[in-house]
């Protein structure tokens, strides 16, 4: 077996051979797929983003990562968002997949992200280098007859302004204030979980010939026709909103095609507002993919997430990453007025202690008795994932009752996202 190097793909390398690997790793693309990955891939590129394993000219893997902002309870994380990582099939069982990961997370962390995430195909990779399940993406299907009428506001809520927001197409040009208007519905709607992606991909989005788009001033819907199945049904990729009147003025140009599409696809949230707006209980979650989330540098990624205004904590944590070794030590979580901080109160303990502690974590020393965790039960915490939860699967140890209490309101979280990458 040649040995293989792990270096940046630059756009002077060969993008067939690429596209090659990636046929030969997942299936043939579609001429739409493959002009649509090359853009992205040709990107990355250029920005020191696409990582790939080479034995000689002939490439053994590659990996990307994509300039993301991810919301954690209303507030914008610079987020990593890894994708296409593929090893062609005849170095697979070689460490080669591993070796790339590893780089890309270095690359990942000297970009400055405090976080990364994934949909991964096979998972035990990722949670060896400290990534664990997060949220999911759902699609939802609802028969298109049920939204002809949406459901009206209770009487006892006072009506809107009486004047409907004007809903207008969403142009390519627009794709900064496409983005900041998604941004500010999940701002408003504390949401955790959901990305932005960057000025470029956006706006080739927007561009794309089968995708319909528009907005109000708070508000935006994309939608396309699906007619892969047995009907001809339509498939929202988004709509969000900032106000209930633009939210009702784009579920209507949804609803219009009652009369020509047999069945409406979304991706959703199973608690967005869509839920409450449809007179009868026929939308059904069809189908979840969950993704993987990694705390890349944790007192970063605490500093810039969201927490509920009343919650208050200070408590101690103990966290082990053997793959960000600077993450390792002995902290202080403090939560307050909707901001949270990590101060580091002392170094690792030894390996040998660290070794009978779940996931690589190390026993707290002396004072309240700190909750430990390693990279996966860190990321899981990070995403909501209840305490008790942690412990039972093996994620976590020691920590006191309030303290778990405590932990859990300020980090409660229903993730999800409805892009993948």
């Amino acid at each position: 077996m040649p040995d293989v190097v792990i270096r940046p793909v630059t756009p002077e390398d060969d993008f067939d051979a690429q596209v090659d690997l990636g046929q030969r790793a997942f299936g043939i693309y579609s001429p739409a797929q493959k002009a649509s990955w090359l853009y992205a891939a040709r990107l990355r590129a250029q920005q020191g983003m696409f990582l790939g394993a080479f034995a000689g000219q002939q490439p053994a893997g590659a990996a990307i990562f994509h300039d993301l902002r991810q919301w954690w309870a209303g507030r914008a994380v610079p987020c990593a968002g890894v994708a296409s990582v593929k090893v062609a099939p005849e170095y697979r069982g070689h460490g080669t997949g591993r070796r790339l990961m590893t780089e890309l997370l270095a690359a990942i962390a000297a970009r400055g992200y405090p976080l990364a995430a994934l949909y991964p195909a096979t998972m035990p990779i990722y949670r060896s280098l400290g990534w664990e399940l997060a949220g999911g993406r759902y699609r939802a299907t609802i028969p298109a007859r049920s939204l002809r009428d949406l459901l009206a506001p209770d009487a006892a809520i006072a009506a809107g302004s009486g004047e409907e927001p004007a809903v207008r197409r969403a142009e390519p040009a627009e794709a900064a204030e496409v983005v900041g208007i998604v941004g500010g519905a999940h701002e408003a709607a504390r949401d955790c979980g959901p990305i932005t992606w960057d000025l470029p991909l956006t706006e080739r989005w927007l561009s794309r010939a089968d995708m319909y788009t528009y907005r109000t001033t708070d508000g935006f819907a994309a939608y396309r026709w699906d007619s892969g199945g047995d009907d001809d049904a339509l498939f929202v990729e988004h709509l969000h909103a900032a106000s209930r009147d633009s939210l009702r003025a784009l579920w209507s140009v949804i609803a219009s095609h009652s009369s020509t599409a047999s069945a409406v696809r979304l991706y959703t949230a199973p608690n967005d507002p869509f839920w409450w707006l449809t007179r009868e209980r026929d939308a059904t979650i069809a189908k979840r993919s969950m993704w993987m989330l990694r705390v890349v540098d944790a007192p970063g990624a605490i500093a810039a997430r969201g927490f509920p205004p009343a919650v208050s904590l200070s408590v101690p944590l103990v966290i082990s990453d053997r793959a960000r070794p600077a993450n390792s030590g002995r902290w202080q979580l403090f939560v307050s007025d909707g901001k949270g901080s990590l101060i580091q109160n002392g170094p690792v303990s030894s390996p040998a202690t660290a070794a009978s502690a779940p996931d690589g974590g190390h026993p707290g020393t002396g004072g309240s008795p700190a909750l430990t965790v390693g990279a996966r039960g860190l990321a899981a915490l990070y995403a909501g994932t209840p305490v008790s939860t942690l412990r039972l699967a093996g994620l976590a140890a020691g920590g006191a009752q309030d303290a778990d209490a405590a932990l859990d309101a300020a980090f409660a979280a229903t993730p999800f996202m409805v892009d993948e990458f």
